[in-house]
């Protein structure tokens, strides 16, 4: 079984844990399958709305995909996320990262 199935399988058997869905859209991004990751992190998102990690990863996968714009929005509420949970590391990185965005 190859490492996408299994954590295709995680997610499957525990739908309702965001890590498993993070999980597996991490390994899509290592795939540069940029729309199955960007699924995946947006179930982990809808499960858990204060991951903050899953807003700057699915930027990335948005700016893969050639949707700016979409990644420039992911990114402000990502922003938002950190800096209401005092994560300010993730909050510079994603302000680092929207300012990239052309």
């Amino acid at each position: 079984m190859s490492r996408i199935d299994q954590l295709r399988k995680l997610a499957q058997l525990e739908p309702d844990d965001p890590l498993a869905h993070y999980g597996l859209a991490l390994e899509w991004v290592n795939l540069e399958d940029w729309d199955q990751a960007i699924r995946s992190f947006g179930e982990t998102l809808r499960l858990d709305p204060k991951y903050t990690a899953a807003y700057y990863h699915k930027a990335r996968a948005e700016i893969g995909a050639g949707l700016g714009r979409d990644a420039r929005d992911t990114l402000e509420r990502g922003i938002h996320a950190a800096d209401a949970a005092g994560d300010e590391k993730t909050a510079r990185e994603m302000g680092e990262l929207r300012d990239t965005i052309v």
